[in-house]
C-alpha cells in the first residue's frame, strides 16, 4: 500500500461517479490540503474528506465511529458551533487505485482561524471555551472510544519536543512531564483543536467581530488527559483570549487545576515544535508554532 498519495480533483470526480454518483455532477475544487487529508469542496453545501497517507485512514475511521456520538451533544450545548458529520462514506477503490476510506461532509462557511488576527480571536475565545467544557466530559458507561496512543496520553510518555531545552522552553518541558498526572476520569478530547481546525465566520459577531463558527477534524479524537486539548490555548490565543477561554470553561462548571494547565503548556511545546518542524511542507502551520512557542517562552 503507498505511504501517500496526490489527491486531485480528478481522483474525487471519479470516487463519486463510482460511489455517490447523484453527487458526481457537482463543480469540485480543492479547499485544503492538511497534514492528512484533502477537503474537496463540492457545490455549495458539502465537502470530500479524503485521507492523502495510510496513516490517516484509521484517524478518519475513528471520527466515523465517535461523531455520531459527539455531535448530537455538542450541537445541544454550544448551538453556536458547528461539528459537521459525515452525510456520506466512501470506500477504497481498486479500480481508481485509492486505498482508504473517505467521507462526505456538510460545508462550514468561513476561514480557518489560523488565517486571523491572533487579537481579533479574543471576540470568540469564551466560544471556544464553552465548547471545550461541553467536550471534556467523563465517557458514558459503554461507549466505545476511538485510541489514540498520542493523544491524552501521560506526557511523559511523549518524545521530548525538537526544540533546544537548555532555556524556557526545558523549563516549560521538565514542568510539564514532572506535575501530577492526571487522575480524573478519561474525558472526551478532540485531539486537534488548533487554529487550523477551528473556522472562523469574520465579521459575523456584534459589531463586526468575528465568530467561531465549526471545530472540525477529529480524526484523534479519544478520551483521557484533557491537557493535551488545554495547550491550544497558547497555540491560539495572546493572554487575554486564554484568560478569557478558561474564565468561559470554570463558567460552565469546568475548572481545571494548577497540574492539568501545567502539562497543557507541555503538551502545547509539543505540538508547536511539531508545526515547526516541517515548513515547506506544511507551511501555513508554521505561524502557528511560532506564536504558541512564543507565547510558552514568554511566560504568560
Amino acid at each position: 500500500m503507498r505511504a501517500d498519495l496526490d489527491v486531485t480533483v480528478a481522483l474525487a470526480h471519479a470516487l463519486l461517479a463510482e460511489q455517490h454518483p447523484d453527487l458526481a455532477s457537482l463543480p469540485l475544487t480543492v479547499a485544503a490540503n492538511g497534514w492528512d487529508n484533502v477537503m474537496v469542496r463540492a457545490g455549495d453545501d458539502l465537502v470530500l474528506r479524503l485521507p492523502r497517507r495510510a496513516v490517516a485512514a484509521p484517524l478518519l475511521a475513528n471520527e466515523l465511529a465517535a461523531l455520531p456520538v459527539l455531535a448530537p451533544l455538542l450541537a445541544v450545548a454550544v448551538p453556536d458551533v458547528a461539528v459537521p458529520s459525515p452525510v456520506r462514506t466512501g470506500t477504497p477503490s481498486e479500480a481508481l487505485g485509492y486505498p482508504w476510506p473517505w467521507s462526505v461532509l456538510p460545508w462550514v462557511d468561513g476561514v480557518r482561524a489560523a488565517a486571523t488576527p491572533v487579537g481579533s480571536r479574543l471576540a470568540w475565545a469564551p466560544t471556544l471555551g464553552r465548547f471545550l467544557a461541553a467536550l471534556h466530559r467523563p465517557v458514558a458507561d459503554g461507549v466505545p472510544v476511538p485510541h489514540n496512543p498520542f493523544r491524552g496520553v501521560a506526557l511523559r510518555d511523549r518524545r521530548p519536543p525538537a526544540l533546544d531545552l537548555a532555556g524556557r522552553a526545558g523549563e516549560v518541558w521538565r514542568a510539564a512531564v514532572t506535575a501530577p498526572a492526571y487522575e480524573g476520569p478519561p474525558v472526551w478530547i478532540h485531539g486537534d483543536p488548533h487554529p487550523a481546525n477551528l473556522v472562523v465566520a469574520p465579521g459575523g459577531g456584534p459589531g463586526g467581530t468575528d465568530l467561531l463558527a465549526a471545530v472540525v477534524d477529529f480524526g484523534d479524537v479519544t478520551a483521557g488527559d484533557p491537557a493535551s486539548d488545554l495547550g491550544t490555548l497558547w497555540l491560539t490565543f495572546d493572554a487575554a483570549g486564554r484568560h478569557a477561554c478558561r474564565a468561559a470553561m470554570e463558567a460552565a462548571g469546568v475548572t481545571w487545576d494548577d497540574a492539568t494547565w501545567t502539562r497543557a503548556r507541555g503538551w502545547a511545546l509539543v505540538f508547536a515544535a511539531a508545526m515547526l518542524a516541517h515548513p515547506d511542507e506544511h507551511p501555513a502551520l508554521v505561524p502557528i508554532g511560532t506564536h504558541g512557542l512564543a507565547a510558552l517562552l514568554d511566560g504568560a
